[in-house]
């Protein structure tokens, strides 16, 4: 073969591969920016629809809080039901919202249906709650003029039971029973006053019951308590008990008597085994469930 001929075909097999290889290159490169390109408005639409999303989220967050906002002023219980249905409807649809993919345009928009549908019904129901509440208020108006028509009647009721209650209690005081002249005698074994408590085997309790023609007439309990200088109470047994103010407390002696209305003097005796100490005492005189009387004596050595 002639060489010049072999290298022409040479040099034009490599300029074929030259123009193949550009060629190769231009495709590559329309390719990528084509890639590329793609890629870009995917990113774009891919915002959109994450913009999108975030919206949608938004508005059925804002009424979801809307249905919690009426439900406390609605009073009617059928109401509150559908309010709360409704809302957990509205929350269900926000979770579905929240793991749905941002590419799934179908559900999405179905979603934004449904989320209008929601409003219409929320509009509803707020004419509901208005024409309700325009109710309630005329209730609540008539309700008014019916307390304060009360508490008047209450006030006058009130007043007149206090009066009541006064002169109740006038009575109660003008027929409650008094001791007076109350005295406490030490006695030895002789009968006979005594000066020194370890010459003491009694103590002799004196008073009269004055005269009270207000008083209820009949049997009579009546109580006494010595109480020592430590406070505590002289008694035989700790089952010695009566009912005063509502509790239970220990006398030291008790007495039966017929009072009729007259002064009636009593004596009573408190024989005495326990040690007694020095000191100032107190005698305390009950009947019929009221303190009639008191008196404190002093024991020396």
């Amino acid at each position: 073969m002639n060489p010049e001929k072999k290298d022409n075909k040479d040099i034009n097999k490599l300029s074929l591969l030259i123009v193949a290889i550009i060629v190769l290159i231009l495709i590559i490169g329309g390719a990528a920016y084509y890639i590329y390109h793609q890629k870009q408005q995917m990113s774009v639409l891919v915002e959109s629809f994450d913009l999108e999303k975030e919206t949608l989220q938004d508005e059925f967050n804002e009424l979801s809080l809307q249905y919690e906002g009426y439900k406390f002023s609605v009073g009617n219980d059928s109401l509150l039901s559908l309010l709360n249905t409704e809302q957990a409807k509205v929350q269900r649809l926000m979770e579905e919202l929240r793991t749905v993919k941002v590419t799934n345009a179908r559900r999405i928009n179905e979603l934004k249906k449904e989320l209008e549908t929601l409003r219409k019904i929320m509009r509803n129901y707020v004419i509901q709650i208005d024409s309700l509440n325009q109710a309630n208020e005329k209730l609540t108006q008539e309700k008014e003029q019916a307390v304060r028509r009360y508490q008047q009647a209450t006030s006058n009721a009130a007043q007149l039971s206090k009066e009541l209650e006064k002169q109740t209690e006038r009575v109660s005081l003008a027929s409650r029973l008094d001791a007076t002249g109350i005295t406490v005698t030490p006695l030895n074994s002789r009968g006979k006053q005594a000066k020194r408590i370890k010459q003491m085997e009694q103590f002799m309790v004196s008073f009269r019951i004055v005269k009270n023609i207000t008083a209820p007439v009949g049997e009579k309990t009546i109580y006494v308590r010595i109480k020592k200088p430590d406070d505590d109470i002289l008694v035989k047994s700790r089952a010695d008990l009566f009912l005063f103010e509502g509790k239970e407390i220990n006398y030291s002696m008790k007495k039966q008597v017929e009072y009729d209305g007259e002064e009636l003097p009593v004596t009573m005796y408190w024989n005495i085994e326990e040690f007694l100490s020095p000191g100032v005492y107190r005698v305390d005189i009950f009947a019929d469930g009221n303190l009639i009387g008191q008196r404190n004596f002093e024991l020396d050595k």
